[in-house]
């Protein structure tokens, strides 16, 4: 079986992002993405769940080495200074490169 290597971008953040976040995806060519709540603790204090309006959202997005890089710089440089955020990626191997 062969794959191929891509990047997942994985982007922890205050849910007030959540829309300009999406909309920055679409920009840089990212065709799709997986999203869900989540609550924990970090340089921000606790994040609870229970207001959905001031809680958290995990964003995972699957895309090339090329695009990631280029969300990584935006995100840096236009949502760290307004939102409480981080960004990671992962190296991964993906069997069906066409879907992203």
């Amino acid at each position: 079986m062969k794959t191929h290597p891509m990047k997942l971008v994985t982007v922890i953040c205050e849910t007030l992002a959540r829309e300009h976040l999406t909309r920055l995806l679409a920009a840089v060519g990212a065709h799709g993405y997986t999203l869900f709540p989540v609550e924990g603790d970090g340089s921000q204090g606790q994040r609870p769940g229970d207001i959905a309006e001031f809680g958290n959202i995990q964003l995972e997005v699957v895309v090339q080495p090329a695009i990631a890089e280029q969300l990584l710089a935006r995100l840096h440089g236009e949502f760290f200074p307004r939102f409480a955020m981080i960004a990671y990626t992962s190296d991964i191997q993906v069997l069906r490169p066409d879907k992203f």
